[in-house]
């Protein structure tokens, strides 16, 4: 990786001196003698570091400064100073500057704070990676899913996700709603700022009110010093309260008033603090039943329902579960460090047929399970005996008449039927990648009739429809 360093300085002494010092390390290092052309080399060049001195004839080193601050604030400025110059260095730190040291200063001063500037900037940039890194994670692109269901979804992340807007979040557990709210975050005004969880159901009454108020030193036994809570945490970004439904009534008032007014105290204190952030919260539970028996106020259920969004369980939207399988099988094999690559069509059969109680997170558990027990690079239905086991058994009647045997039979028929039309068309489809033309030629039917298929037995494949965009129209 090039480090460049420009070195400013009008004294030619020192000019040989940092070129001697910096040529012993990696460092790719040039030198002019005047600001003005300092200015010109750094709009013409990529330089991480600036070596800069103060005094310099028409040009001075604070107005370089000051200049190379506007227009390239990525630099790391050192600023060279004489011993009765210290109170304008301190100025120069105030406009930037990374560092700066008084003449005459050793050659291990010099390595010093060179490399301390490119250690700087080299964490810098892990963290803008990772914050990168962590952003694109949510992009609307990167949640798996193009069923109807999931399409809505979108929709409504799209309008809502530019606002400030209160969001709940609704939907049985597993189904990612804590994904869904990352990703309203992380495509909001506020993604460079914190995103705070809080598990309401993880924490007793006195520490979730501990955890989301903060508390001071002394307050209740153990509090032997001062905390954070997450609504101060939170402040400017966004604050996701996991399973709303579970807390107390007493915190629900507590709660109702930060919502309204913006305003708190934490435990313990009488100073009132003020909290800019967004909330977005969820819950499995029916609020409104909850409303009706007195169990959750209805005034905070009217304040956090602003902009609902239902998230769909996974047996509802049949038709993403190949691309979830394969997404989860991708993050594993490599997890695992096995070369596992490939559902059988039986395995792929169990999957889609399965009703999976507990949503995605289930199938993401399931897919791992079966990537360790898997011994070549394909998933069978024996390595997922743990949902095989699991699924429910219909019940059957014995008949006891002619009539109802008779009806019992045509039943029986029918379904098995209807069981080996929906193996023949996602057998199909998994052996040509999901590809509906392909799935039809390779069968010998006609495209129209193979859709028809799909269509009776609820099977959507829609591989290069896209998430939505602002308007809220298919892109």
């Amino acid at each position: 990786m090039s480090r460049r360093i420009l070195v400013v300085d009008d004294e030619e002494i020192v000019i040989r001196s940092c070129l001697r010092i910096l040529g012993e390390g990696d460092y790719e290092v040039e030198a002019v003698q005047d600001g003005a052309e300092a200015l010109r080399k750094t709009d013409e060049n990529d330089y991480d570091v600036l070596i800069l001195d103060i005094m310099m004839p028409k040009i001075d080193g604070l107005e370089v400064l000051r200049r190379v601050k506007e227009t390239h604030p990525d630099i790391d400025v050192i600023m060279i100073t004489g011993l009765s110059q210290i109170e304008t260095a301190v100025q120069a730190m105030k406009l930037g500057a990374f560092d700066y040291l008084p003449k005459p200063f050793d050659p291990d001063e010099l390595k010093l704070v060179v490399q301390r500037a490119f250690e700087r900037r080299q964490l810098l940039q892990e963290n803008l990676k990772l914050r990168s890194e962590v952003s694109s994670r949510y992009r609307f692109e990167n949640i798996i899913g193009a069923s109807p269901r999931m399409q809505n979804v979108y929709r409504l992340i799209a309008k809502c996700a530019p606002t400030n807007s209160t969001v709940l979040l609704t939907g049985e557990s597993g189904t990612g709603k804590e994904l869904i709210a990352r990703a309203i975050h992380y495509n909001s005004l506020r993604k460079d700022k914190p995103f705070v969880p809080v598990d309401c159901n993880s924490l007793s009454e006195n520490l979730l009110e501990s955890e989301m108020f903060g508390h001071v030193r002394g307050s209740f036994t153990g509090a032997v010093a001062h905390k954070k809570g997450m609504f101060e945490i939170a402040d400017n970004g966004t604050l996701f309260l996991d399973e709303i439904g579970n807390i107390s009534l007493t915190t629900q008032a507590k709660l109702l008033r930060v919502i309204q007014e913006r305003e708190f105290k934490a435990v313990g204190d009488t100073r009132t603090q003020r909290a800019n952030f967004r909330l977005i919260t969820a819950t499995n539970r029916d609020l409104k039943a909850m409303v009706a028996d007195g169990a959750f106020r209805e005034d905070l259920f009217y304040r956090i329902s602003i902009f609902p969004i239902q998230i769909p369980p996974l047996r509802e939207r049949r038709d993403d579960i190949p691309a979830l399988a394969f997404h989860f099988l991708e993050i594993f094999s490599e997890e695992v460090g096995k070369p596992v690559s490939e559902f059988s069509d039986g395995a792929m059969y169990v999957l889609v047929g399965y009703d999976w109680p507990g949503n995605v997170r289930e199938l993401e558990n399931t897919v791992h399970r079966a990537v360790i027990l898997a011994t070549d690079k394909v998933i069978r239905r024996a390595h997922l005996a743990n949902i095989i086991e699991a699924a429910p058994r219909l019940a059957l009647d014995v008949p006891r008449t002619g009539d109802e045997l008779k009806r019992v039979k045509k039943a029986a028929r029918e379904k098995s039927v209807e069981n080996i039309e929906k193996g023949f068309v996602l057998e199909a489809l998994k052996r040509n990648a999901w590809n509906v033309t392909r799935s039809a030629e390779e069968t010998g039917m006609q495209r129209a009739n193979f859709q028809a298929l799909m269509k009776k037995y609820g099977i959507r494949i829609r591989e290069t429809e896209k998430p939505p965009d602002e308007s809220g129209e298919a892109s």
